[in-house]
């Protein structure tokens, strides 16, 4: 059933700029460009707006931010600039690197002050890495908790939270919220608080079908939603864009179908692709994945994210990265049955909790478990032989899988045994037990589990010295000790999911310079072509320094490219046609 959409007047057949996708990088274009008055419209493939920011944390990396400085935490241009050298090798600096480090605060500011968007900040979370240049906290914000019942009628066209990691359509944040939720069968005070989330959950089920007490990625769209509604965006659900329409060398418009009818929209000044990368395109996958073996890739991601921004580039010369240190952002992620199809749980948190360790197919452990979910699967890639399916299993003791939970099977107290029905989750009275049930080696892993089960006690992981970052010592638990990220498992039965090879999104995209504008195989820039969010090819060249560093540069660069239009907009109509002459002299 097709959503109808609140009365926005009628769509026109131009604008000044027209947005392919309605995430964070979309929706933070399009906002931008209309607050200077520029005519918008954003268009979205699928019936609800917010792409794979809608299911994402919604953190930024965004160092010097507006949030730190306040609180005191200032820092030179040149230490985030040393970090992100470090991260890149002989690829930094970049001049999309600088103009992200530079107009990232600037960003931050202008959301805060113009739109309906809140920041809470990250200043206790380091950096992934210890490299030169890191920081223990400071360079992060994410979006604030957002009611739902501002956004009106809207709130029915936000993609709601990914159903497997929330609580009965009901997203817990991380940090204090999610302390709460994981305390609540431990604290009065916890107790109370879940419950007064949830008794508020049931009240919008019953009123409004969906949770408004939105968090993470869903407060950051819903916000930008409510912000771009304010601005008068033109906002097109149902719509899928099939082509770019150029006059000479300059792109104008978008071939696009609404509602089943196929339309010609013009853009007065560009076309702006948003449109998420291509997690689930499986062409360019087998193409730029090698490190899967040919083997499915399982991404986190909508499964709309079929790669047409890029697919669409590629038809008028712009280039593809293919150059990346990493194509993907990599995760891993475990198939959770529906009767839709298996839908892919992101292992982000419970990797690096006590009591909780991952071994590969031949019962031994690969990696410090608390490192980032991209470390884990580049180390899971590494581990595996030539040819053969990267995957592992995460196990955990009965008082780690009721504590934490395991992947979607949830902690205390819901039951096990509806995990286990299912076949997601294993479960075995001993090692040896479990073992056969999962089809490793029984003495591997006994010897594994025995060997980690010494170092935990010690608080002291010999193998991959796993707590020893300052990133996997916040990811565990404070109240563990000595080690907050170690804890022997010992307690009966044991537990097993099966995690396989996944991503977040994507890092190869279109070729950009510091302005957004795609480039041609020849490096110079298309005119009326702009590429923002994973359409973009990685600023950090496919690397993963930090949490955020998807969504900081995605709202930073529609900030720049909003800024950019605007300088176009006010270029006389000889100067624009100056510049088309120019690229065709280069192309």
């Amino acid at each position: 059933m097709t959503q109808r959409l609140p009365n926005q007047g009628v769509l026109e057949d131009q604008y000044d700029v027209i947005v392919v996708g309605s995430g964070a990088a979309g929706l933070s274009t399009a906002v931008r460009a209309a607050h200077q008055g520029l005519s918008v419209l954003v268009l979205e493939k699928t019936e609800v707006f917010g792409g794979t920011s809608a299911w994402s944390g919604g953190w930024l990396w965004i160092p010097r931010n507006p949030l730190a400085q306040r609180a005191g935490i200032q820092e030179p241009f040149d230490a985030p600039l040393a970090y992100a050298k470090s991260e890149m090798g002989e690829r930094c600096p970049d001049e999309r690197v600088l103009a992200f480090l530079e107009k990232g605060p600037e960003m931050v500011s202008f959301f805060e002050q113009e739109t309906a968007l809140r920041f809470v900040d990250g200043n206790a979370i380091p950096d992934f890495h210890t490299s030169n240049g890191h920081a223990l906290g400071g360079r992060s914000v994410a979006a604030a908790p957002f009611d739902g019942r501002a956004l009106g009628d809207w709130k029915y066209t936000l993609r709601k939270p990914l159903s497997v990691i929330s609580l009965w359509g009901m997203g817990i944040a991380s940090g204090q919220d999610l302390k709460h939720f994981f305390n609540a069968t431990r604290s009065l005070r916890s107790a109370l608080y879940v419950a007064k989330r949830v008794g508020r959950h049931v009240i919008d089920l019953l009123r409004d079908g969906r949770s408004t007490q939105l968090v993470n990625g869903n407060a950051l769209v819903a916000a930008l939603l409510k912000s771009a509604v304010d601005k008068k965006v033109y906002l097109q659900n149902n719509a899928h864009v099939s082509a770019l329409i150029k006059h000479g060398e300059r792109v104008t418009g978008v071939d696009v179908v609404i509602d089943g009818k196929p339309t010609k929209i013009g853009a007065r000044h560009g076309v702006v692709l948003a449109a998420g990368g291509f997690p689930h395109d499986t062409k360019r996958q087998k193409a730029l994945f090698p490190q899967t073996a040919g083997q499915q890739h399982f991404s986190a991601a909508p499964k709309t994210n079929t790669g047409d921004g890029l697919n669409m580039a590629e038809e008028i010369g712009a280039k593809i990265r293919d150059d990346l240190d990493n194509p993907g952002a990599w995760s891993p992620v475990s198939l959770v049955p529906s009767k839709q199809g298996a839908i892919h749980f992101p292992h982000l948190i419970e990797r690096a909790k006590p009591g909780i360790i991952a071994v590969l197919p031949n019962g031994r452990r690969f990696t410090s478990e608390a490192d980032s979910y991209h470390d884990f699967m580049k180390a899971l890639f590494e581990a595996t032989p030539t040819g053969e399916e990267p995957y592992c299993w995460l196990l955990a003791d009965h008082r780690a899988q009721r504590r934490w939970g395991l992947g979607w099977s949830r902690p205390f107290p819901f039951p096990t045994s509806f995990y286990e029905r299912q076949g997601y989750l294993h479960k075995g009275e001993t090692w040896h037990a479990l073992a056969q049930k999962i089809g490793v080696p029984s003495t591997a892993l006994v010897h594994t589990v025995d060997r980690f089960n010494r170092d935990a006690q010690l608080g002291h992981d010999r193998d991959f010295a796993r707590g020893a970052s300052p990133y996997n010592a916040i990811q565990g638990d404070p109240e563990n000790r000595p080690n907050p990220s170690l804890a022997a498992l010992e307690q009966a039965p044991f537990y097993a999911v099966r995690i396989v090879a996944g991503s977040l999104g994507t890092f190869a995209g279109i070729a950009t310079n510091e302005q957004g504008q795609a480039l041609t195989n020849h490096g110079s820039p298309i005119s009326g072509l702009f590429a923002v969010g994973n359409d973009m090819s990685s600023v950090f060249e496919g690397n993963y320094p930090s949490g955020g560093i998807t969504l900081g540069p995605a709202m930073t660069f529609g900030y720049i490219i909003a800024n950019n239009l605007k300088t176009l907009s006010e270029k006389p109509a000889t100067d624009l046609n100056s510049s088309e002459e120019e690229n065709h002299a280069v192309l």
